[in-house]
């Protein structure tokens, strides 16, 4: 009705008109009217099916409609008034720019991506390669999308799920991960644990990286910690103990000058690595998109290493100013 007007078209919206919602097990929607009219709108075998039911037939040629219409990445609509089919109605979905990229990202991750829409398979293939997704279920009910993410809960997979409506309200509070659009119903944000407020289903994105960038970050300090205290004692230990054990002398790497510039440089250093790493757990590690193993093995490794290395180099730097300082 809205449309008609915005056209030019003047039209009063029937006052005694009963109106059917669509429903995942109807797949159609439409209107009864006074004097007998019924307007259903839906997909092809729903429409079909209720004219056939009503005694009505279909035209030949309006498979190949809908299969164009498909083709073309959009989703065929039939529409008929009883038992007469009047024509199909081309609604397309458009692919908001840079999902491509942001599928792409979320890949390089490690996570598979699924697209699981109540249209026929045709479209639902046009859109899934148009947006850049792994993989798609068409024509699926609300009780495929739960059986799907049980499935892959049963293999060992955190699954996330991303919906606005009411019959994505089951998968979403099944999901490890249910993140509901602002902009949905409500059913659909009670199921879920988190509403983007900004209704932008890419935002996972950003959710997969913040957690992540926590598991690297803790990753990093704690592999750094102990390596750091490892290091660090064996460059002090020897350099304290060699008087009384001149066996450990051997191992004073380092050649502190003395052990009490060998414990003075160890304070400071402590004193100076610890304000130093908190910039490092506030702000998180920064990473490139790929697994989660790959950035926590390339995390341990750097963070290892330069918890190894950093307190010898450190504590030897200290040394050699405590001998400057003391000299002058």
């Amino acid at each position: 009705m809205r449309l008609a007007r915005e056209q030019g078209c003047p039209t009063a919206e029937p006052e005694q008109a009963d109106y059917l919602a669509f429903s995942a097990q109807t797949r159609m929607s439409g209107a009864d009217l006074p004097g007998g009219r019924q307007i259903r709108k839906g997909a092809q075998d729903a429409i079909r099916a209720y004219v056939q039911a009503l005694g009505g037939s279909v035209p030949v040629e309006l498979a190949g409609r809908v299969e164009q219409v498909a083709r073309n990445g959009a989703a065929p609509l039939v529409v008929a008034e009883g038992r007469h089919v009047l024509g199909v109605i081309e609604l397309s979905d458009v692919v908001k720019h840079g999902m491509r990229e942001k599928f792409a990202q979320l890949r390089a991750m490690g996570i598979r991506t699924v697209m699981i829409t109540g249209d026929n398979p045709l479209t639902a293939a046009a859109i899934a390669a148009e947006a850049g997704v792994d993989d798609y279920i068409a024509e699926a009910r609300p009780e495929d999308k739960l059986a799907r993410i049980r499935a892959e809960q049963a293999g060992g997979r955190l699954v996330a799920m991303v919906g606005d409506g009411t019959n994505d309200a089951p998968a979403l509070a099944q999901a490890d991960i249910g993140l509901a659009m602002n902009s949905g119903t409500q059913a659909a944000k009670e199921a879920g644990n988190m509403v983007d407020l900004d209704s932008d289903p890419a935002k996972l994105l950003a959710v997969v990286e913040v957690g992540k960038q926590q598991l690297i970050t803790r990753g990093a300090l704690t592999t750094f910690s102990p390596a750091n205290d490892v290091s660090k004692y064996f460059a002090i230990l020897p350099a304290l103990f060699a008087a009384a054990l001149p066996a450990m002398a051997s191992l004073n790497v380092m050649h502190l000058s003395s052990p009490r510039n060998a414990l003075l440089a160890a304070l400071i250093f402590n004193a100076l690595v610890i304000p130093a790493l908190i910039p490092l757990a506030l702000r998180g590690v920064r990473f490139l998109p790929a697994t989660a193993t790959a950035l926590l093995r390339r995390t341990m490794l750097v963070y290892g290493l330069g918890g190894v290395l950093l307190p010898f180099a450190a504590i030897k730097l200290i040394d050699l100013l405590l001998v400057l300082v003391s000299g002058a």
